[in-house]
């Protein structure tokens, strides 16, 4: 697991990626508490951003956010060239309360599951309406950002879209997460489709919509021996996804630096220390009075 694998239908100019993300996925959790509604959709968010982070152009990162007025307000996940994930969610204490949920086993809706309610809820039900922000950062370069609604019902429909709309070329998405894996299955078509095979994109699409999500963690070469056993496809060396979030505390210190010693001194004489918390990878930093000298040496006496 935590690997993503890159395929080529070679005979039909037709691309495509499979995510699997295990202990990655898990570690991104750990610090978490998050609802299970909540917990998969940022799972998709996962699978579907390691896919395109695997897909850039440039050494870089690529970030999402989505942002809504449903129990779900905020997703954030990024990822940069070495396949280093971080992320987090951010939804109401009401819905975190909320009774279980699960994937769905309905590979065409990538929904949620409620078995309380018996219906699924969909990415736009815990979203509600919103947009989608991507963020590019490659070097020596100013940051790109695009801005598109939430379009769909789900997680796929969304980066379908989005997808679809950046790349001009026809684009299909499976996802599927929960506690223990967040998983994506991608295909693209590309420019040459239809002069190689007039029926390719239509007949690999309609192969790939049989998938079940519990079968997007079987081994790759056998998922795609069972979806696409008729074709000549070519399976790239995987890469390795890792979830990244070191503690950084020079970064803190830096922060605080330019706050200056007057407002640091304030807030500590206010409430005893400073704490601050990093919300995407769940860090908290903590610094008592101490830390007024550290960062702003008393100046000497001059004799």
């Amino acid at each position: 697991m935590d690997t993503v694998h890159r395929f080529l239908f070679d005979d039909l100019d037709i691309r495509g990626s499979l995510v699997q993300l295990g202990p990655a996925w898990r570690a991104l959790c750990a610090v978490r508490n998050y609802a299970p509604a909540t917990r998969n959709l940022l799972g998709e968010l996962a699978a579907v951003t390691t896919i395109i982070g695997c897909n850039l152009k440039a050494p870089g990162r690529v970030r999402f956010q989505l942002q809504g007025q449903g129990p779900v307000s905020l997703l954030v996940m990024d990822c940069d060239e070495q396949l280093r994930l971080r992320g987090m969610a951010r939804s109401t204490p009401l819905h975190d309360a909320t009774p279980h949920a699960a994937v769905s086993p309905a590979p065409s809706s990538n929904g949620l599951l409620n078995p309380s309610l018996d219906k699924t809820i969909s990415a736009h039900d815990l979203l509600g309406d919103g947009q989608l922000l991507l963020t590019l950062q490659t070097a020596g370069a100013e940051p790109y950002q695009s801005l598109i609604p939430n379009d769909g019902d789900t997680m796929a429909d969304i980066f379908e879209h989005y997808l679809t709309q950046s790349e001009q070329q026809p684009a299909r998405l499976w996802l599927a997460a929960d506690a223990n894996n967040a998983c994506g299955l991608f295909l693209q078509k590309l420019p040459d489709a239809d002069l190689r095979d007039a029926d390719g994109w239509n007949r690999i699409e309609q192969l790939a919509a049989t998938v079940r999500p519990d079968e997007l963690v079987l081994p790759p070469e056998t998922l795609l021996t069972r979806l696409f056993g008729e074709e000549n496809l070519h399976l790239f060396t995987s890469r390795t996804v890792t979830w990244h979030c070191p503690r950084d505390e020079e970064k803190i210190r830096n922060l605080l630096l330019t706050m200056g010693r007057e407002e640091v001194a304030e807030i500590i004489a206010d409430t005893g220390e400073i704490a601050i918390a990093d919300e995407i990878c769940g860090h908290e930093y903590r610094f008592g009075p101490e830390i007024i000298d550290e960062l702003f040496p008393p100046a000497r006496l001059l004799h």
